[in-house]
């Protein structure tokens, strides 16, 4: 159940269905869905995520599908990082491999936060050693204005690597991902990435209209992406804020949280799980639950019993081993990874993942065997 606080906006998507929850009832999840058909509703991982006591400890990692994998490399090999998003055979196959490789609980869906952006006719690409970099940043009330609108159909390469991927995981749920608001507004406005993320953070007060207007379209963007994958057959959703830790928490209530309700009101009439994550967020977790999700996701920098302790008992977790633990010697990694274990069962429910992303240098053996040693320990 997703929290109460959360209100529902009235919001409409260009040239599909209406994805508003205030009105009519809105339509939910087709009944050959894998949460619907009994593939995926009682996972490990979805189980964990409803508070349930799953048969085993569910796990998965942030890029878990990227450089660290030898065959992600070879697949890879001479295609831009955006065109291998927007080709759904090659985006199932990079989605598909990591739960070959190690068994993990759930695929996460491989993509970029910047992919809505792109099939609106934004233009932006993924510079290698840099990130995301947009041909014109977003600096004015016209800049906002004249933006092109995402339309549904232009989601269709989405939702065809969602169906091919889904095909293949059988009762591996497939999770699906999007950018929350405050970090697709944050590139918009720098144009790239930036360190203290100044010029997003100056329009809030300098401009707090153009600023909500821009946080409106990108939660509207975002909100679509999701629920493209979600319809297709993604069984759960995550959005990611990576650079909301730059934020205070007033200014976090006042400018992003209701951008992100904004994008979760797309999806949170479908029924699935909902997951919220931030880096740098531990200040900000009591006010990213109350966006309205399921579930929140912890980074590296706050013990999981802390987190739980901040947010009264009141949802799951997801996290938080340190990315940097893993190319620690092996009994140093495994002793943390039993902290985390150990931390995040004070909680209604654990889903262990990373605290961020896998670095691209991890030894996927490790990985591997990170996962084999908490399915080796019975989920109490």
């Amino acid at each position: 159940m997703t929290s109460s606080s959360a209100l529902p906006h009235s919001v409409s998507v260009d040239g599909g269905p209406a994805s508003g929850v205030s009105g009519a009832a809105a339509p939910s999840l087709d009944a050959n869905h894998p949460l619907m058909d009994g593939r995926t509703a009682d996972s490990p991982l979805i189980q964990a995520y409803r508070g349930g006591k799953p048969s085993r400890r569910p796990v998965w990692f942030m890029r878990q599908a990227g450089r660290s994998l030898p065959e992600y490399l070879k697949v890879r090999e001479g295609v831009a990082m955006l065109e291998s998003c927007l080709r759904p055979e090659l985006a199932s196959e990079i989605t598909l491999q990591p739960v070959r490789r190690h068994d993990v609980d759930a695929a996460i869906f491989f993509s970029d936060i910047v992919i809505p952006l792109k099939l609106a006719g934004v233009g932006v690409d993924i510079v290698p050693g840099v990130g995301p970099v947009l041909d014109k940043p977003i600096r004015s009330a016209a800049d906002v204005a004249a933006l092109p609108q995402l339309t549904w159909e232009a989601l269709e390469p989405i939702r065809e690597a969602v169906r091919l991927t889904v095909a293949e995981l059988g009762t591996t749920p497939l999770i699906g991902f999007a950018g929350a608001p405050f970090t697709l507004a944050a590139y918009m406005v720098e144009g790239k990435p930036s360190r203290d993320h100044l010029g997003p953070r100056t329009m809030m007060h300098a401009d707090p209209e153009t600023w909500t207007a821009l946080a409106n379209w990108a939660a509207d963007a975002s909100g679509m992406f999701l629920r493209a994958q979600l319809e297709a057959g993604a069984s759960a959703g995550q959005l990611f804020d990576s650079w909301a830790g730059s934020l205070g928490l007033a200014d976090y209530a006042k400018y992003v949280a209701p951008a992100s309700t904004r994008a979760l009101d797309h999806v949170r009439h479908l029924g699935a799980p909902l997951v919220h994550f931030g880096t740098g967020t531990s200040e900000l977790l009591v006010a990213m639950r109350d966006v309205g999700v399921d579930v929140v996701g912890v980074d590296y920098r706050l013990p999981l019993d802390e987190a739980n302790r901040r947010l009264g008992g009141t949802v799951p977790l997801q996290g938080n081993i340190d990315p940097a633990l893993l190319s620690a010697p092996w009994e140093v990694l495994e002793a943390h990874v039993r902290e985390v274990i150990a931390a995040g069962s004070t909680a209604p429910g654990h889903v262990l993942n990373l605290g961020h992303g896998v670095p691209p240098e991890t030894d996927p053996a490790v990985l591997t065997r990170v996962v084999e040693l908490i399915h080796s320990i019975p989920a109490v």
